[in-house]
C-alpha cells in the first residue's frame, strides 16, 4: 500500500493498525542536537488519547510512547526516530459479526474492492488509531519550531452541530475537554453531546487552527504552496470533509476593498488570507479551519450490502465518539505542525537561512 509516507525533506512513514499490536512511525529529516524525550511527546498524544472523557469513546489506552532510535543522551543525532505505542484495549471480536458487511460511509467497501482484502477490526489502517503516530511525530515538529522561531500551533472546537463558539481563550480551550474556547457554552455541548449518545447518533464539527509567530517566506509560488500543501495534510485526516485557510468560503461574498489585507509601515492591517501570500507565508498567523463529518459508526440501524452485493441491514457495535471533532484538535495541530517543519527543512536547503521578521 502506498501513500504511508508525509513530507519530502522531513518525512513521517506511519504502520500499523487500529486492533494491530501496535502502532508506529519513522521521523526522518529532523535536525541532530535537539533535546527529546518521550514526555515531549505524551502531551498531545495525553490530548488526543480516547477515554479521555465521558463524552468520547470508552476504549482505554495510555497511549504511551517509546522511542527506539535516533536519540542518544537526550538528543536527536540527526537519523531516522523510531516510535512505537503498543495497543492496548482491542476488542475485535464486536467486530467478526460485520466482518463481510460493508458500514455505510466507511472504508470497508473501497478497501474491499481496491485491495480484495481489508482488516475489518475497527477499520484496520483506515482507523483513526493510525493518528496517534501523527500527534507524535507532531511533537517532535513543535517543540523544534518553538524553540528555533518561537512557533506555537494551537487548536480550537469552532462549531459542533448549530452551537458556534466565541473565540474567547485559546488558553481556556487547551484546558477544556471539548477543546471549547467559549467557557459559557461548556454546559451546552456538554447536555448536546449526552444527548447524541443516548439517541445512538452522532454529529459534525469545525476545527480551527492558529500558528503563530512562523517565519516569513515559507513555501514556493506554483506546486508546493504552503496553504495548499496545510490543505491536502488536514484532508489527510480522517473524517475531514472541507478546509479553509484565513476567511475561507466567506470571501464569496467578499468584494476586493473588503479582503485584501493592506499594508502600512507598521505592517499588514488585515489577515483574512490566513498568513500566506502566492503560497508563501508572510510573518503573520497561519489561520486554517477543518470540518469533520459525523462519525458513521453509530447504533442507528442503517442500510448497506453485504460481499455477495445483499441487501442487509448494519447496527455497529463497540466504542465509538458521538462526535470526532472532540478529539481531532491535536491531530490537526500535528499535521500543521508536520507542514511547516517541513517546509522549514526545504527552506533551508534552498536559501540556508530563514528570513524573520
Amino acid at each position: 500500500m502506498a501513500g504511508n509516507t508525509f513530507g519530502q525533506a522531513f518525512t513521517v512513514t506511519t504502520f500499523g493498525e487500529s486492533h494491530g499490536v501496535a502502532m508506529g512511525a519513522i521521523v526522518d529529516g529532523c535536525p541532530p542536537n535537539m533535546e527529546l524525550s518521550e514526555s515531549d511527546l505524551m502531551t498531545d498524544l495525553n490530548r488526543r488519547k480516547p477515554g479521555r472523557s465521558q463524552f468520547t469513546t470508552q476504549r482505554m489506552e495510555d497511549d504511551q510512547v517509546e522511542i527506539l532510535s535516533g536519540v542518544f543522551e537526550g538528543k536527536t543525532t540527526g537519523t531516522p526516530i523510531g516510535l512505537v505505542i503498543r495497543n492496548k484495549d482491542q476488542s475485535s471480536q464486536v467486530y467478526t459479526q460485520i466482518k463481510d458487511i460493508y458500514r455505510p460511509s466507511h472504508a470497508d467497501f473501497t478497501y474491499d474492492k481496491k485491495y480484495g482484502i481489508r482488516d475489518y477490526r475497527g477499520g484496520g489502517r483506515a482507523s483513526a488509531r493510525e493518528t496517534t503516530m501523527r500527534v507524535a511525530a507532531g511533537g517532535i515538529a513543535k517543540k523544534y519550531l518553538f524553540e528555533e522561531f518561537g512557533t506555537r500551533i494551537r487548536g480550537f472546537l469552532a462549531q459542533v452541530g448549530d452551537i458556534h463558539l466565541e473565540m474567547t481563550s485559546l488558553d481556556h480551550a487547551s484546558e477544556s475537554v471539548f477543546f471549547s474556547p467559549d467557557p459559557n457554552r461548556e454546559a451546552e455541548i456538554a447536555e448536546f453531546i449526552g444527548e447524541l449518545r443516548d439517541a445512538g447518533d452522532s454529529i459534525g464539527a469545525k476545527i480551527g487552527v492558529v500558528a503563530s509567530h512562523v517565519p516569513v517566506g515559507l513555501g514556493e509560488p506554483v506546486f508546493s504552496k504552503l496553504d495548499a500543501d496545510l490543505a491536502s495534510a488536514l484532508m489527510g485526516i480522517n473524517a475531514v470533509k472541507g478546509v479553509e485557510v484565513g476567511d475561507g468560503f466567506g470571501v464569496v461574498t467578499q468584494r476586493g476593498s473588503e479582503h485584501r489585507d493592506e499594508m502600512s509601515s507598521e505592517g499588514f492591517q488585515s489577515n483574512r488570507s490566513g498568513g500566506t501570500l502566492g503560497g508563501i507565508t508572510t510573518g503573520q498567523d497561519v489561520n486554517v479551519f477543518i470540518a469533520l463529518k459525523p462519525t458513521s459508526s453509530i447504533a442507528t440501524r442503517g442500510k448497506s450490502v453485504d460481499r455477495a452485493n445483499k441487501d442487509v441491514e448494519v447496527v455497529t457495535k463497540g466504542r465509538h465518539d458521538p462526535c470526532v471533532g472532540l478529539r481531532a484538535v491535536p491531530i490537526a495541530e500535528a499535521m500543521v505542525a508536520l507542514v511547516l517543519m517541513d517546509h522549514v527543512m526545504r527552506d533551508r536547503a534552498q536559501n540556508q537561512r530563514i528570513a524573520i521578521d
